[in-house]
This record gives structure tokens, sequence and C-alpha cells, in this order.
């Protein structure tokens, strides 16, 4: 089997970056973000468009967004160098969509589907170590050691209010997206309430069929 091309949906916190890794083990693919493309080329020469800046750098060293046009040249570039590829994160409005579909041949897309109430419940249990970095969940992940447990904080991002406002942002922008693709019939919607492993295997069967 060639190395399939994997675009994988989902709102924040429906378990994108767990089945991407499991994907890369998997089908030994790579594993294409937006935010990791835009930093491997964030020296990029973009003089040739007609935009404030000459690189990708200079708008992350400024806070600013990088402009949509920017962001669909770094990924057509990050996927040109792949063999095979999940991608997360892109597209992430209609306008990328339809970028995307001049880029490459998809040969699956995937939907993790996650109601509203379980992604609340999932990113306002996530608890942060401040000394390693490590993330917990207050349920799904609790840390063995108390020591750990007593110095977990959360992160602001993930207080409920800003969650609700994240995902009504992701609903807003994303929601057509996903709508385009289920209108193509390219759509795989896949439960992403099971756990882990059965979303895993629900995945791997859906992409060895589509690949």
């Amino acid at each position: 089997m060639a190395q399939p091309r994997i675009l994988i949906l989902g709102a924040p916190g429906a378990g994108k970056g767990t089945q991407s890794a499991n994907i890369v083990e998997e089908f030994d693919v790579e594993h294409v973000t937006t935010g990791d493309a835009l930093r491997a080329n964030k020296d990029m020469d973009i003089s040739d468009m007609d935009t404030e800046y000459d690189t990708p750098r200079e708008y992350m060293d400024q806070g600013e967004l990088v402009p949509d046009e920017v962001v669909n040249a770094i990924v057509d570039e990050a996927l040109t160098q792949a063999d095979g590829f999940v991608l997360d994160g892109y597209p992430r409005n209609l306008e990328q969509a339809e970028e995307l579909e001049e880029m490459t041949d998809l040969d699956v897309v995937l939907m993790l589907d996650v109601s509203e109430e379980e992604l609340v419940h999932r990113l306002t249990g996530r608890r942060l170590d401040p000394e390693t970095g490590e993330i917990y969940h207050v349920e799904y992940n609790p840390p063995e050691d108390e020591e750990v447990e007593e110095r977990l904080v959360q992160r602001d991002d993930d207080d409920e209010e800003t969650v609700r406002e994240r995902l009504r942002v992701y609903h807003e922008n994303t929601e057509p997206v996903v709508e385009y693709y289920e209108e193509e019939g390219t759509l795989e919607r896949v439960d992403g309430e099971q756990t882990p492993d059965d979303v895993w295997e629900d995945v791997k069967a859906t992409i060895e069929d589509a690949a």
C-alpha cells in the first residue's frame, strides 16, 4: 500500500494529536501541522506575495496572524516534501479547503465526532505539571505520584469560559469545512467518544479501507 494522504478533522479535545501519532507510527507518514510547518519554514521568502512582511518569521515575531495565503504556501511546501502525511490543523476555513484541493489528492478525510459537553469535560479537566510540562487529566489520566498531583495547575486557556469560546470559534470556522467534505462524499466519521484504543481501531480500519 502506498503511503496514504490523510486529513484529520475534529474540535479541540477530540483526540487528533493522539490518533495522528498512531497514524504516523502505523503507516509511516509525516504528521503535518500548521504550527510545525510554520516553524520549519519561518524564513521562507514570501517577498513575491503582496504581504506586509517578506518572511513568516516577521509575522510571528510581531505576534500577528500569518495571512492565509502565506499559510497556504507553507502547507503546500510541507505536503510536497512528504511521501505520505496526516494533516492536522488545516484547513481551518472553506477557502483553505478549496486551496488544499489544488495542492494534493487526499485518500481519506477523517472526522473525530465528540459531543460539545464531552469536549468541555476533556479540556477543562486537563492539568499541567509546571516542572515537567507533562499534561494530565483529573479523571482520565491522573498522575500516580501525589507530589506531582499537588503541583498540577490548570492552564488559563482550559477554564470553561475560554474552552466554550474556543469551541464556538471552531464551529463557526470549521463547520463549513466539514460540510464541504460531507457534500463531496469523502468524509469518514469516527466516534471519538470511545476509548482511545477503540477510536484507533476504527481510524486504522477506515484508512485501510480507503487507501
